[in-house]
């Protein structure tokens, strides 16, 4: 359990030195905590494994969080083939990195006038691979776990506290949407 929690605090470390400023270097931190989870990706996997093995659905744990400059660090744990909505952040910055398994990552823009949305691209992210997006009012992503048997796990960095954000689903008129409002909920902590 410990080895784990080493590693878990290296990621936060990784987090909190990268998370500076209203537009951090979001490529860097990608690279440094994917060079992290290549090195100890077994450890990881064998500290994480009551998570993969909980069997109860989709799951937000929080790692860490700093206030100045506000940074949270969460691991989410995907079910089988468990797919969200398509959401935005509440304009933060963020960046999403697999752990365990393969997770699509669907993106999105959001016209500012109309709220009219446009697929802008899809990356698809195993052990180490992430993906990210600064901080914008206009991005929106729709992330779905890849196996239809096991568990994935994700490390998620954001520029704050990411409490409401809004899931967007599209109107029975083509072209439009409607957005709703959500609150995130926290499974509990692992604590770093």
């Amino acid at each position: 359990m410990a080895k784990h929690m080493h590693h878990l605090k290296a990621l936060r470390e990784i987090a909190f030195d990268y998370g500076v400023g209203d537009h951090p270097d979001l490529a860097s931190m990608a690279r440094e905590l994917g060079r992290l989870v290549h090195q100890n990706r077994q450890a990881l996997n064998d500290g994480l494994t009551d998570l993969r093995s909980r069997d109860k659905g989709f799951e937000r744990w929080m790692v860490a969080s700093r206030g100045k400059p506000a940074v949270s660090v969460l691991v989410m744990a995907w079910p089988a083939n468990h797919a969200t909505p398509i959401h935005d952040h509440g304009g933060l910055w963020g960046l999403e990195l697999a752990l365990h398994g393969a997770l699509e990552v669907q993106s999105w823009d959001r016209d500012a006038k109309s709220g009219a949305l446009r697929e802008v691209g899809r990356d698809w992210l195993g052990p180490g691979d992430a993906s990210w997006f600064d901080a914008d009012d206009r991005y929106a992503h729709r992330c779905r776990n890849l196996s239809r048997h096991d568990t994935a796990l994700t490390l998620h960095v954001y520029g704050g506290d990411l409490a409401q954000y809004f899931t967007y689903e599209e109107a029975e008129k083509a072209g439009q949407w409607l957005a709703r409002e959500q609150r995130s909920t926290i499974a509990g902590s692992l604590y770093a």
